[in-house]
C-alpha cells in the first residue's frame, strides 16, 4: 500500500487521497466509510451520565461517499450487544461475522475513513489491529480532504462479495477499569485522555456522569493531532512535540481513554503511527470510571 509521511516510523498507517482515487479499482482493496452521527442525548436526566447518543451515519453514506466504498456500522454492528455501555468493542464472534459480510478477507487492504473526525475512522482500525488484522490504513484526511481537492464522489451503494475473516486476537489492545486502577500511580504506565481541555479539567458542562479526569491521568486531545483545514495528521515532529508534553517516551505502558473509547482510539493510532507499540485503548472509558462513585478522579 503506497505510503506518505516517510518521517513517520509507520507511514504504511495512512495512505493518501491521490492513491487512494488512482487505486479505487484494485480487486483486493477494500474502502469503508465509518461514520458516526453524535448528537445531544434528548433524555436529560441520562444525559448527566450518557451525554450523547451515537447514530449510524449510513443515512449520509447513501447521499455522498468514495466511489466503491462501502458502510462499517459501528453502533449495529461494531459494538457489543450485550454490553450496556455503548460502543464497547464485540466479542470475537461478533467481529469475524461482521468483517466477513463486509467482504474482509485475510488478503484484502483496507482503507478507512470518516466525513467528520477521523475518530471514527481509527476506531475501526483499532479493532482490526485487535483482532490480527494489519494490513489496514486510514485515509490521510478523510472525506474533508478528499472533497476539499474535489475528488470523485457517488451515491451508489457498494457491497462487497462476503469473505472469510481469521481473527487472531490481540488482548494487550484493550484495558479494562481494574487494569486502569491498578495503573494510578504507577511511575511506568502513562494514563493519556483524548478529550478536549474542558472536559478533561472539568470546566465543560460536558461529562460522563462526574466531571473532570481519571486520576493521575494527563492530556492530549485528539484535535490536537490533525490540521484544522485539511483534517490531515500533522508532521511527526509536530505529533511528538505534543506528545513529548506528556512525556511519553519515559513510559513502559501508555493506557488511552476518552468518553466512549473512539478519540482513544486515534491518539493510540496517532501513538502507534510514531511507533510506540505499548500502547493500549480503557474501552470502557469515562462512561464506564465517571459514573461508578467508588472509582477516583480529579478536576482542575
Amino acid at each position: 500500500m503506497a505510503t506518505i509521511e516517510k518521517k513517520y516510523p509507520h507511514p504504511e498507517y495512512l495512505v493518501e487521497t491521490n492513491w487512494l482515487e488512482q487505486n479505487l479499482d484494485t480487486a483486493d482493496l477494500r474502502v469503508f466509510d465509518c461514520t458516526v452521527n453524535v448528537v445531544p442525548n434528548p433524555d436529560m436526566e441520562l444525559r448527566q451520565k450518557i451525554p450523547f447518543v451515537y447514530q449510524s451515519g449510513r443515512n449520509s453514506y447513501q447521499q455522498a461517499h468514495i466511489p466503491n466504498a462501502g458502510f462499517i456500522d459501528i453502533p449495529g454492528d461494531l459494538s457489543d450487544r450485550s454490553s450496556d455501555l455503548p460502543l464497547m468493542v464485540p466479542s470475537e464472534k461478533q467481529f469475524v461475522e461482521t468483517m466477513s459480510r463486509c467482504g474482509i478477507s485475510d488478503n484484502a487492504r483496507v482503507v478507512l475513513y470518516s466525513t467528520s473526525e477521523s475518530n471514527w475512522a481509527a476506531r475501526v482500525w483499532w479493532m482490526l489491529r485487535a483482532f490480527g488484522f494489519d494490513n489496514v490504513a486510514l485515509l490521510n484526511g478523510g472525506w474533508r480532504k478528499w472533497t476539499k481537492e474535489e475528488r470523485p464522489i457517488s451515491n451508489q451503494g457498494c457491497l462487497y462479495k462476503p469473505e472469510q475473516f481469521t481473527a487472531h486476537p490481540k488482548p494487550s489492545a484493550f484495558v479494562n477499569k481494574e487494569d486502569v486502577l491498578a495503573a494510578i500511580g504507577d511511575d511506568e504506565i502513562l494514563i493519556i485522555n483524548a478529550l478536549p481541555s474542558g472536559i478533561f479539567t472539568g470546566s465543560s458542562d460536558i461529562a460522563f456522569g462526574r466531571k473532570g479526569r481519571i486520576a493521575d491521568s494527563v492530556n492530549v486531545p485528539f484535535v490536537s493531532l490533525q490540521d484544522p483545514d485539511t483534517g490531515g495528521y500533522l508532521s511527526s515532529d509536530q505529533l511528538r512535540k505534543n506528545f513529548d508534553q506528556v512525556n511519553v517516551n519515559e513510559a513502559k505502558q501508555i493506557i488511552t481513554y476518552c468518553g466512549g473509547g473512539i478519540a482513544a482510539s486515534n491518539d493510540a493510532f496517532t501513538l502507534n503511527l510514531l511507533g510506540y507499540d505499548n500502547v493500549a485503548v480503557y474501552d470502557g472509558s469515562m462512561l464506564e470510571w465517571g459514573n461508578d462513585a467508588s472509582l477516583p478522579m480529579e478536576m482542575g
